[in-house]
C-alpha cells in the first residue's frame, strides 16, 4: 500500500498538560507569552520538504486552530515561480534557489529569507523483487540517465544483470530533485534523457518502482522511508564503495554524492504577519526537530536552526 510520509503522534501529552498549566499558549512552542493567532499561510514546491511542512503544519495548526495552512507540491521550480509572483508566503525547495530565480524575484519586489531545515538523502530505488542488484556504481547510473542514453534493458547497465527491460521513473523537470541527482549524476544541470515516467509527485513514483519488476527510479528518502515494505534501496559507490544511504551517512554526507541540505523560503514581508512570523519559528525550533525525524529526514546541526531564526529576526 502506497502511504504519505507524515508524522502521526508529536507530543500530545505534553502540549495538553502545558495548556492545562497556564504555560505557553497556542504558537509559542518557546515559551513566549501566548499570541491568539489567525490567517492564513500559503506554501507551495518541493515534494520532497512537503511532508516535513505537512507535519509541521498539522502540528502548528493543532496549537493555532485559527490559522490556516495550505501546503501545495508544484515542485522546487513551480514553487518559485509562485513565490518569485508574491503568491506564496512560503517555497519548499530541496535545491537552493536559482540566479534566474533571484532576478524574478527582485524584479517583482520579492524579499526572501533561505533556512536550511533539514538533510535528505536522495535515494536510489528499485522493485522489492529485485534479486540482482544491491549497489549501482555513480558511472553506472550515469550511463543510464544522461543525454543520450540508449539503454533500456538491466543487462546493458552490468554485465550479468538479466535480460530484463529497465523501466524509469524520476523526477520531472520542475522538481529540485530532477536538478540536483542530475548535476550530480550526469555533471551538468538538465543533462538527463526524457524518456521516463516523470512527476513531481513522489507518491507517484513509489506506486511506479513498485509495481514494475523492472523498474528504477529516484526520490527523497522519506518516501522510500515510507514505503519500505513495497521497495528496495540501493547502495551507492561515488567512488569509495558502496554505501547506504541512512541516517548516520546522510547526516555525515558520506553518502555521496546524493546528501543534500533542504529549505524553505520565507518571504520577509509575509514574516511581517504575526502568523508566519511564528510557524516559521515553530519550524525552526528545537521541539519539533522529532517531526523532521518522523517523517523521515535528517535533523541538521543545531547551529542551522539557530542561525536560521536569527536570520528572520534579521530586518
Amino acid at each position: 500500500m502506497i502511504s504519505l510520509p507524515r508524522s502521526l503522534v508529536i507530543l500530545m501529552t505534553a502540549t495538553l498538560v502545558l495548556a492545562a498549566c497556564g504555560g505557553a499558549g497556542p504558537g509559542t512552542p518557546g515559551g513566549q507569552p501566548a499570541v491568539q493567532l489567525s490567517g492564513t499561510v500559503k506554501i507551495d514546491g518541493s515534494s520532497t520538504v512537503f511532508p516535513i511542512s505537512e507535519a509541521m503544519a498539522e502540528e502548528f495548526q493543532k496549537l493555532n486552530p485559527d490559522v490556516r495552512i495550505t501546503v501545495g507540491i508544484s515542485g522546487t521550480g513551480g514553487g518559485f515561480k509562485k513565490f518569485c509572483a508574491g503568491e506564496t508566503d512560503i517555497s519548499d525547495a530541496s535545491r537552493k534557489i536559482k540566479d534566474t530565480e533571484k532576478a524574478e524575484c527582485q524584479k517583482n519586489g520579492i524579499a526572501y529569507k533561505e533556512l536550511q531545515v533539514a538533510i535528505d538523502g536522495l535515494s536510489v530505488v528499485v522493485n522489492k523483487q529485485n534479486d540482482f542488484v544491491d549497489c549501482l556504481t555513480t558511472a553506472e547510473l550515469k550511463k543510464i540517465w544522461d543525454t543520450g542514453s540508449t539503454v533500456k534493458n538491466w543487462k546493458d547497465v552490468r554485465a550479468g544483470f538479466p535480460d530484463m527491460e529497465l523501466k524509469l521513473y524520476g523526477a520531472g523537470t520542475d522538481s529540485g530533485t530532477f536538478d540536483y541527482f542530475t548535476e550530480a549524476i550526469n555533471g551538468k544541470e538538465k543533462q538527463s534523457r526524457s524518456d521516463y515516467t516523470a512527476s513531481e509527485d513522489d507518491n507517484t513514483l513509489v506506486q511506479g518502482v513498485s509495481g514494475n519488476r523492472g523498474a528504477l527510479g529516484y526520490f527523497g528518502y522519506a518516501y522510500y522511508v515510507a514505503n519500505a515494505d513495497a521497495l528496495k534501496i540501493l547502495r551507492i559507490d561515488g567512488g569509495s564503495g558502496c554505501v547506504e544511504p541512512n541516517p548516520q551517512t546522510i547526516e555525515s554526507y558520506t553518502y555521496k554524492p546524493l546528501a543534500r541540505p533542504i529549505f524553505i523560503y520565507p518571504n520577509t514581508e509575509s514574516l511581517t504577519r504575526p502568523e508566519v512570523m511564528e510557524f516559521v519559528k515553530y519550524y525552526l525550533s528545537p521541539k519539533t526537530h522529532e517531526l523532521i525525524v518522523d517523517v523521515g529526514y535528517i535533523v541538521a546541526p543545531e547551529k542551522t536552526y539557530t542561525d536560521g531564526l536569527a536570520a528572520i529576526d534579521t530586518p
